[in-house]
């Protein structure tokens, strides 16, 4: 059955056709617009589809959507994963952690988009069971990222043996997030530096103390 569904997105699909670049291309029509507000239209405008090319490649508007945040949550985990490099600091790290985060919150052709996920998957989380699940697994997913990071921290004695390691990936993420949300509120460049800097001491400790 899943294949038949793979071979039943592949129709309609023009030649040349490259997934990947409409995926990013539907995916930034969602974080400008939200799951709601995005159209068939300014989907279709957007990947240089028509709607049956559209509906061909991916299926449902809702399809789209989910395949959109995938693609975001498997970008996230490698940036992740890139940035925890446990030949570094921890304090590296977590500060690669929220520079990398950083770079993707306060991009936007208009305005800072923050992230992708919390943006807009939060929103429609409610009624689109779905969309909940990706969310929660995809939240799961780099909080359990960071734990494995922690726990090294702890057996390396970066942190020390009473530090939970769940607990500080948890607050590690909670700092990310708080970033997303003010990016996209309007927060400068300085101000969401100055809280990544704030949550590196909180996590590490001040080296200074």
């Amino acid at each position: 059955m899943v294949q038949n569904m793979k071979d039943e997105k592949k129709r309609g699909r023009p030649r040349g056709f490259d997934a990947k670049a409409a995926l990013g291309k539907a995916r930034d029509v969602f974080w400008d617009r939200g799951f709601a507000a995005a159209s068939l239209d300014n989907l279709s405008a957007a990947t240089n589809l028509n709607r049956p090319s559209l509906y061909g490649a991916f299926g449902d508007k809702e399809a789209l959507y989910l395949d959109a945040l995938e693609a975001y949550r498997q970008d996230g985990m490698d940036v992740l994963t890139e940035a925890l490099d446990p030949s570094l600091q921890l304090r590296d790290n977590i500060a690669r952690v929220y520079a990398g985060a950083l770079a993707i919150y306060l991009h936007g052709e208009t305005a800072a988009r923050g992230c992708f996920l919390i943006g807009t998957a939060t929103a429609e989380a409610v009624e689109h069971e779905r969309v909940r699940e990706v969310l929660g697994r995809s939240l799961n997913d780099f909080d359990g990222e960071i734990e494995k990071r922690m726990r090294l921290a702890v057996k390396s004695g970066e942190l020390p043996e009473s530090a939970d390691p769940q607990v500080l990936a948890r607050l590690a993420s909670a700092v990310m997030h708080s970033l997303a949300v003010r990016a996209r509120a309007g927060d400068s460049r300085e101000v969401l530096e100055a809280i990544a800097r704030s949550g590196v001491e909180l996590i590490c400790g001040n080296p200074h103390v």
